[in-house]
């Protein structure tokens, strides 16, 4: 109750703007109900590494490449695809240091894996490279992850997993080269007593990094390993 009044206080001083149009935002975050409604929503999607199916389907379903080759995560939950606002979010975010689109993102996917996910007992963001860290400053997951761990109650693990290869940029590299090049790109530094992780991401692409990183969680004994990522490409 306490709470509720002090959001309501705070939204009568300072009320949430949309980030994306300037209009007056909904529920005390920076997004107006249009921008809202105007995301595009991953609905249809491989429960796997969800992957966007182009017809619907009313149970869940595997896409041929997680039929061929499962990968080593469990599940994924992506509520949007990589494209419009939540694309600008994203660029925004990692390459501008907008950190108040982290708390949006970060408040849009928790407000969906309340509804779809089942809940792990630790969310892992994936590391950067100390090298990257530098440069960039911050680790924008890390900062999606801070929003996600208050609105689900879920601790953030940080510290057990390193990245030891500062490696190229996925997004210049075509698929094939994107397994490749994050082979042995991580190490689990100290147990991990959970057994349910969910790495956290900002957007999937081809799964590689995230598979990579599963593998490595895995094999230190954890059991089961979600993707969360904001978007997939």
């Amino acid at each position: 109750m306490v709470n509720n009044w002090l959001n309501i206080i705070q939204d009568y001083l300072l009320p949430p703007t949309c980030i994306l149009c300037g209009n007056t935002g909904v529920d005390s975050q920076d997004i107006c109900q249009g921008c809202m409604t105007d995301l595009q929503r991953n609905t249809h999607c491989c429960y796997k590494c969800a992957e966007t199916f182009a017809t619907a389907s009313s149970t869940p379903r595997l896409c041929g490449r997680c039929l061929n080759k499962s990968p080593a995560f469990d599940e994924t939950h992506a509520p949007f695809t990589h494209q419009g606002s939540i694309r600008y979010l994203i660029a925004t975010l990692k390459f501008n240091r907008q950190y108040q689109n982290a708390r949006l993102l970060g408040y849009l996917l928790a407000t969906q894996l309340k509804i779809t996910a089942e809940i792990p007992e630790l969310i892992l963001p994936v590391p950067l490279h100390k090298q990257r860290y530098q440069e960039r400053g911050f680790n924008q997951s890390i900062e999606i992850a801070k929003v996600l761990s208050r609105q689900l109650n879920i601790p953030i693990d940080i510290q057990s997993c390193i990245r030891n290869r500062n490696t190229p940029h996925q997004i210049d590299l075509p698929a094939k080269q994107r397994d490749k090049n994050i082979r042995n790109a991580f190490t689990v530094k100290r147990a991990i007593k959970a057994q349910h992780i969910a790495i956290l991401d900002d957007v999937m692409t081809t799964g590689s990094t995230t598979n990579e990183l599963a593998k490595v969680l895995k094999k230190a004994g954890v059991s089961r390993v979600d993707v969360w990522v904001c978007a997939r490409a």
